[in-house]
């Protein structure tokens, strides 16, 4: 992956967006969508770097189906509350049901 990381944070931010209301996609779906493989690190670098609002980041979550902020206090539960707003249910331990609320696009291309 040596391409420039503004390139490549666009194109994440791009896949990002196209993640619809009341779903959420992990960080290596996210990754795979953008063409970075299993660079799943790449997203939340890129997701914590973000200075647009247009860009749906509450919507990506773990593996587990889990938040995974750490690096503001605070912001694991304003993600929640963005997610609960849209619709997206936690179950035990803070997880969400991914195969109930996991986006599944048609193609890399489609919404």
């Amino acid at each position: 992956m040596r391409k420039g990381r503004s390139e490549v944070y666009t194109r994440i931010y791009e896949v990002v967006k196209r993640i619809p209301r009341g779903r959420v996609a992990t960080y290596g779906q996210v990754a795979e969508l953008a063409g970075l493989g299993d660079h799943a690190r790449q997203v939340g670098y890129a997701l914590h770097a973000l200075k647009d609002d247009s860009v749906p980041w509450h919507r990506v979550v773990n593996a587990q189906g889990r938040i995974s902020v750490r690096h503001e206090p605070g912001l694991d539960r304003w993600q929640r509350q963005l997610l609960e707003d849209e619709g997206v249910a936690f179950g035990g331990k803070g997880r969400i049901a991914l195969e109930r609320y996991r986006w599944t696009p048609e193609s890399p291309a489609s919404e």
